[in-house]
């Protein structure tokens, strides 16, 4: 939610933090801005809309600048528009502010501002930054942040510049994701590696509370009392070529092909010879053992992850599985004490609501382990274990592969409870694990045949609503069907338990409504088939995604999506990819952005 990138060092810092921006478009696309120093003058630029409307509208190439910053915004306080785009300057033009986060606090700080005589433009939060800064600042810089820091509440990433000080950058991190990179010529801040990758691998992830103070050939880290610390830089294995298309028309088209390799490097990973390996950080047989409640919690398709991980977790170990929306987890009493685990699943390992879900579980005594996607988000070091996805960056909006390496990573820890609990022997686990290895093949032969995942696409891709529906395991990937398609093709579209239709749901069916049917459980094959030619009676089109070979479901559908056989606990993994194929084809018919879907962005840091 938001991007940032800034720089300061030998190069033109202008040219380097737009080749930056772009990169993290995806995070924020409602409008974009750049503050940079030239000749001793602070000098901002904004534009609303994409960053290349910024681009098109100013001559860059003249503007040469050895520190700069710039963002690109999602919106939350005050509408899309130049006004309220970033950076946000204070009233003295002097000092320039770059911000993902929340201010909650703002309207008194706003207040207090304007009986000092400030004034403010713009309908954000962000504003209130700068002139709290400027307020504060006596001649240096790092001392007015720091200042500025203890007057204000809520979340910040914050790049600061000065025309007063025209060779430092000043970056702070509090709840929300900001990293120092070590160029050969200089530094950056960024919200997000894909900005800074190309220009080097050395990064320091900053921790809450750091404040760094930047000049051109160094910098110092402090804490939010101003005391000087050391930060670990870390060499991340990842490169500028993996953050690209790579020939693909779209990030989205190109991380679902990606993902048979990236769930055989998650498999390969987490077993020796199909005997479970400990090189993962997680918790030992004799307190997985002491476990008595287990609890998942996440957001959007990290949700959906969650609740296959429940289902598995249950159905292996025998225990029960309480999954819960992380926004709605921290405000009920979810009973937790020492002996029970959460699992908090997140992309981004950044997602606002699901950090302070886990602030509240550890709050509690109960274990936590977390599963993310990504080196050093705030996640890894909030949880007590840290298990990774392998899945890649994923750019695209609209998460998919993230979330079947989610799944294999909730596969392993479901047998590796159930093992603990002496529910499945390593003759069930290699069963289990020879199964997952084929995933990528099959997923593979799904992918062969897009012609009829268009042909779909063009039949639903005028409709006012289409629904989804499935039970069991199938119901939880129906909802993964109808979140990505809602996302990426803006039509309105919801999943229903199966069996729950005839209890009001059907009272939508019109003669040509798009149904898509998940049916690929074996014990409740035919009760699905029942549900389908309710649906057909009443005017639906049924489309259906089953298992190969299965006639029953054939004759009670209007068209047939097969995949190949697999046990029934692993079909999320195989049947996710039609619905990830069937949104991208409608997406693209329709004419959206499919890679950024209105209104949305990768990563949401503000609850």
């Amino acid at each position: 939610m938001c991007g940032i990138v800034g720089y300061i060092g030998n190069k033109n810092a202008t040219e380097i933090v737009l080749n930056g921006l772009k990169k993290l478009e995806y995070r924020g696309y409602d409008s974009a801005g750049i503050s940079m120093i030239t000749g001793g003058k602070l000098e901002t630029y904004k534009k609303k809309g994409k960053i290349v409307n910024l681009e098109n509208a100013y001559d860059f190439s003249s503007k040469i600048s050895n520190v700069a910053i710039a963002h690109t915004r999602w919106a939350t306080h005050g509408e899309p528009s130049e006004v309220n785009a970033h950076p946000h300057v204070s009233s003295d033009g002097k000092i320039s502010v770059v911000h993902n986060g929340i201010v909650e606090n703002y309207l008194e700080l706003r207040n207090k501002l304007q009986e000092k005589g400030f004034t403010f433009k713009s309908q954000t939060d962000t504003e209130i930054i700068p002139n709290v800064i400027s307020d504060n600042y006596d001649g240096d810089l790092l001392k007015a942040v720091i200042k500025a820091h203890k007057v204000l509440r809520g979340s910040f990433a914050l790049g600061i510049i000065s025309s007063d000080e025209k060779d430092r950058l000043v970056a702070l991190r509090d709840s929300s994701p900001l990293l120092l990179a070590i160029l050969e010529d200089g530094y950056m801040i960024a919200s997000d590696i894909t900005s800074v990758i190309e220009h080097t691998n050395k990064l320091i992830f900053l921790k809450d509370g750091d404040i760094v103070d930047i000049k051109k050939d160094s910098y110092k880290i402090y804490d939010s009392d101003g005391n000087e610390v050391d930060r670990e830089v870390t060499e991340v294995d990842y490169t500028d070529e993996s953050a690209s298309k790579e020939g693909y028309d779209h990030f989205l088209l190109k991380e679902i092909h990606e993902q048979p390799k990236a769930i055989e490097k998650a498999i390969s990973l987490r077993h020796n010879d199909y005997v479970l390996n400990d090189n993962e950080d997680i918790f030992t047989k004799e307190e997985l053992k002491d476990i008595e409640k287990i609890y998942i919690s996440a957001c959007g398709t990290a949700f959906h992850a969650g609740e296959v991980g429940k289902y598995a977790i249950e159905s292996l170990a025998k225990i029960p599985v309480i999954s819960e929306i992380a926004s709605e987890f921290r405000y009920k009493n979810m009973f937790l004490d020492e002996k029970s685990l959460v699992i908090f699943v997140s992309q981004s390992g950044e997602t606002a609501d699901t950090l302070a879900a886990l602030k509240e579980a550890k709050r509690l005594g109960a274990k936590t382990l977390a599963i993310t996607n990504v080196l050093g988000s705030t996640i890894t070091r909030d949880a007590d274990k840290v298990i990774y996805c392998y899945a890649g960056p994923e750019i695209s909006v609209a998460s998919t592969k993230a979330y079947t390496t989610q799944l294999i990573a909730l596969y392993f820890v479901a047998m590796r409870i159930a093992k603990a609990k002496g529910q499945i022997d390593d003759a069930d686990i290699k069963n289990i694990i020879e199964a997952l290895e084929k995933i990528p093949a099959q997923i593979d032969e799904i992918l062969k045949d897009k012609e009829n995942f268009k042909e779909i696409a063009m039949e639903i891709k005028d409709s006012n609503s289409i629904f989804y529906t499935g039970r069991l395991l199938d119901f939880i990937t129906a909802k993964e069907g109808a979140l990505k398609l809602k996302e990426t093709s803006y039509i309105h579209t919801e999943a229903f338990p199966s069996g729950e239709l005839k209890h009001g749901s059907i009272a939508l069916i019109e003669p040509g409504t798009p149904v898509i049917t998940v049916a690929t459980q074996s014990k409740i094959t035919e009760k699905t088939i029942s549900n389908n030619q309710e649906l057909i009676a009443r005017g639906a089109k049924v489309i259906s995604i089953t298992n190969r070979g299965n006639d029953f479901v054939k004759d009670a559908s209007t068209n047939l999506v097969e995949i190949p056989k697999t046990l029934d606990i692993l079909t999320p993994l195989l049947a996710v990819i039609p619905e990830q194929l069937i949104a991208y084809y409608t997406s693209l018919s329709l004419g959206n952005d499919v890679d950024k879907p209105r209104n949305l962005a990768k990563s949401v840091t503000v609850e």
